[in-house]
């Protein structure tokens, strides 16, 4: 199977140079790199949240290895969606799938199910992945698409995630793909996201989940961040660390209604 592009032109450049270029200037030469568990990166165009999204990844020691989760945006597909083999294509080229790696998690979870229509047209991986290849051209990743659902899927996918990363015996970053809150003023933006991010910076996904909920917060990748958590959780996760945090009013000037971009790591 291959993956092709469906927002190039649209999110980020289609051209390679203009796309490797821009990519350039997000990325931060000289911030400390560090060995970390799990991430969290935006996922919108790249001239909203590139910026917060280079400033997280320029923070990371990047493996050979990535998993990715995202939110389904689309409804369609299966609920909990992996795909466990081809490549997916950016205007930077091909990238594999891990298939081996992907094939252990699908087969220690009772509820993942292998299916491409989830991802067919689902941009939030998408996006992550000119990122990844600019800065390890080596790479593959298994791509993983989670719907809503209660704690015990979360809890299944989670455990099934870190469990074939201990199998594997190597280095491999959990990367959960989530915008904050959506189509808010700049100020309620900053404050439910805050709310978010703290739950986040404890490590504690059942306090973002509550949250979540009682403030009704509009992060779409809140069920990414949760598996992501207790899979680092559970890969001795013992801290996070907010990296950056800004709106799109930050990049457009229109501050009346925005969506809010978190950069953080686990480490």
């Amino acid at each position: 199977m291959i993956r092709n592009p469906v927002v190039a032109g649209q999110f980020y450049p289609a051209d390679t140079k203009e796309l490797t270029k821009q990519i350039q200037g997000f990325i931060q030469k000289g911030a400390q790199k560090e060995d970390v568990l799990g991430m969290i990166s935006p996922h919108a165009g790249y001239m909203f949240s590139g910026s917060v999204a280079g400033a997280v990844y320029s923070r990371i020691k990047l493996p050979d290895k990535v998993v990715i989760l995202c939110p389904n945006h689309t409804g369609n597909g299966a609920p909990f969606a992996i795909i466990t083999e081809g490549v997916w294509a950016t205007p930077l080229g091909e990238i594999k799938i891990a298939s081996s790696l992907g094939k252990n998690i699908l087969a220690n979870s009772k509820d993942l199910e292998e299916d491409t229509s989830a991802h067919a047209s689902e941009h939030s991986i998408e996006v992550q992945l000119p990122f990844l290849q600019y800065l390890n051209p080596k790479i593959s990743f298994v791509p993983i698409c989670l719907a809503s659902a209660n704690y015990s899927c979360y809890e299944d996918i989670a455990l099934a995630i870190s469990n074939a990363i201990k199998k594997s015996g190597e280095k491999v970053l959990i990367i959960a793909s989530s915008d904050m809150t959506h189509y808010e003023s700049h100020d309620v933006a900053n404050e439910k996201d805050r709310e978010a991010i703290d739950a986040i910076l404890e490590l504690d996904e059942k306090l973002l989940l509550k949250r979540i909920e009682d403030s009704n917060i509009s992060m779409c990748g809140f069920v990414p961040a949760t598996v992501m958590l207790i899979a680092c959780k559970e890969l001795g996760a013992k801290s996070a660390e907010l990296v950056k945090y800004q709106t799109s009013g930050d990049a457009s000037g229109d501050y009346s209604e925005v969506v809010g971009y978190a950069g953080l790591i686990i480490k």
